[in-house]
């Protein structure tokens, strides 16, 4: 099977979505589906490309403009011979356009793929929102996102399925706290809440104002507790600000990005992971946490709950009551640490079935729409 992607970034890139591609071209060129995969990011890597399949064409020198990308994903899909792609696969609602035109040209099923709340409400552009009956099939990684995108988009729930984010178990693992970590953020002898996660303005839904809210609560009863925020991003001075004006310079500590080699450790630190936001689609750091052996608040008000499964592997807050908010954090602390036996669901393993099954279906069905003819 030969598959191409178009993606927002994977190798060499930074966060969940680019972290979510590079598991999915792992698990569609590996064995029993062993695809061929040519992958083409919009984004260029902000770190060094390795360990990239054999069966995986990156083609990073692709990455640019809107115009300039739309240009090199036609520019191959009229080098290749028609119909040598089986499935076109979209990895995010904003390259819709590109991918449509590809999927056209090769008379080749479109995948695409919801990540979040990107997809939540109604996309700003009237062009994305006329092509999405386009598209053949679409993967959420979310129960959630998969309703909250159908609420709007003119699709089928039938068309759906649900594909959680994965966690390799050989990757994380429980350990002890690194003494040189506990140097460098004068964190010895303290109780440890951590989030991680990006600090953008436009992204303030990730928990963060509500755990500086509620500390002053929880130190009533935790006196050595103390929040790490590992991340970085235009909204760390707000944040900081606030901490600032709470009382809590003593107990918060900003860690700034954290490269992907010292996440494990980092996550290590903590004795509860706390995100209880409104605004995650699914949420890998929860998995790497919990696979790290760290208890994890969750939240109600988004799929961060699908990622606990309701409250079966973490404690599920709801984060518009502080009352909430200040219990889940306690409960959590008061847990044993341990990788929860039911966090094999999100192994990579199961990831790789899943997406073999959407893909062979996918390829199985055929495209919907007519081909556009070449002149």
């Amino acid at each position: 099977m030969n598959i191409l992607a178009l993606l927002t970034d994977a190798f060499g890139g930074r966060g969940g979505i680019a972290k979510f591609n590079r598991d999915l071209c792992r698990a569609l060129a590996a064995g029993p589906l062993a695809a061929q995969v040519t992958a083409l990011p919009r984004v260029a890597p902000v770190d060094p490309i390795d360990e990239v399949p054999s069966r995986v064409d990156y083609q990073s020198r692709v990455a640019g403009s809107k115009w300039a990308y739309t240009w090199s994903v036609v520019r191959h899909t009229l080098n290749v011979q028609r119909s040598t792609c089986d499935v076109i696969i979209c990895g995010h609602i904003n390259l819709l356009p590109v991918a449509v035109l590809a999927a056209w040209l090769q008379g080749a099923p479109l995948l695409l793929v919801v990540h979040g709340i990107d997809a939540w409400t109604p996309h700003p552009s009237p062009f994305v929102r006329w092509l999405l009956p386009q598209v053949d099939t679409f993967v959420t990684v979310s129960q959630c996102t998969k309703d909250r995108f159908l609420e709007w988009a003119p699709l089928r729930a039938g068309q759906g399925r649900v594909v959680p984010d994965c966690i390799d178990l050989d990757a994380y693992s429980p350990g002890p706290k690194r003494d040189d970590l506990l140097d460098r953020y004068g964190l010895h002898d303290r109780t440890i809440l951590l989030t991680l996660g990006r600090l953008a303005s436009d992204e303030q839904y990730k928990g963060h104002d509500e755990i500086l809210e509620v500390l002053p609560r929880i130190a009533e009863e935790v006196p050595d507790v103390a929040y790490l925020i590992c991340g970085d991003g235009d909204d760390r001075a707000r944040l900081e600000a606030k901490a600032e004006r709470l009382g809590l310079s003593d107990r918060v500590v900003f860690a700034g990005y954290v490269p992907e080699d010292e996440k494990e450790d980092h996550y290590r630190l903590a004795d509860a992971f706390v995100m209880p936001g409104r605004g995650e689609g699914f949420g890998i750091v929860y998995l790497e946490a919990m696979a790290c052996g760290v208890p994890v608040v969750a939240s109600s008000a988004d799929a961060s709950r699908e990622a606990v499964r309701g409250g079966q592997l973490g404690v599920v807050v709801d984060p518009d009551d502080l009352n909430s908010v200040q219990s889940g954090i306690l409960d959590a602390l008061r847990e044993p640490r341990g990788v929860p036996d039911r966090l094999e669901h999100f192994s990579f393993g199961r990831f790789q079935e899943r997406w073999h099954r959407v893909v062979g279906h996918c390829a199985e069905e055929g495209p919907a729409r007519a081909p556009i003819p070449r002149s």
